[in-house]
C-alpha cells in the first residue's frame, strides 16, 4: 500500500522560510515523478514543483521559480520542498503526490497525472 506522509507546515512571518517533507513508502518509485501541489481557501488544487525520482529533472510553476527547490532522496525515500522568500500568496494546503511508472524523461505536472497523494500539510505566510 503507497503512502505519503508529508510533514514540515506551519506558520512563518513573509520572507521566512520553510522545509516540506513527504515520505514516500510501499512500493519502488523509480520511474515515478514526485511532485507538490497545493490548494489555497476558495481556490482549485494548483501545480507547484515536480521532480523525477531517476534522474533529477525538476519542473516548477512561474510563481514559485527561484523560490522553491524540489529535491529527493533514494535512500531515504523522501521528497522535500524547500521554500524561501514566502509570500502571504503562498498560503496554503500543500500536497505530495507520486505519478508514474512513466518511463519518459518527462516531469508531470498535471493533477490527473498523478496516481497518489498525501493528506496534506497546511502553510500559513502572515504578512
Amino acid at each position: 500500500q503507497v503512502q505519503l506522509v508529508e510533514s514540515g507546515g506551519g506558520l512563518v512571518q513573509a520572507g521566512g522560510s520553510l522545509r516540506l517533507s513527504c515520505a514516500a513508502s510501499g512500493r519502488t518509485f523509480n520511474r515515478y515523478c514526485m511532485g507538490w501541489f497545493r490548494q489555497a481557501p476558495g481556490k482549485e488544487r494548483e501545480f507547484v514543483a515536480a521532480v523525477r525520482w531517476s534522474g533529477g529533472s525538476t519542473y516548477y510553476t512561474d510563481s514559485v521559480k527561484g523560490r522553491f527547490t524540489i529535491s529527493r532522496d533514494a535512500a531515504k525515500n523522501t521528497v522535500w520542498l524547500q521554500m524561501n522568500s514566502l509570500k502571504p500568496e503562498d498560503t496554503a494546503v500543500y500536497y505530495c503526490a507520486a505519478g508514474g511508472p512513466d518511463y519518459r524523461d518527462y516531469v508531470r505536472s498535471l493533477q490527473n497525472e498523478y496516481n497518489y497523494w498525501g493528506q496534506g500539510t497546511q502553510v500559513t505566510v502572515s504578512s
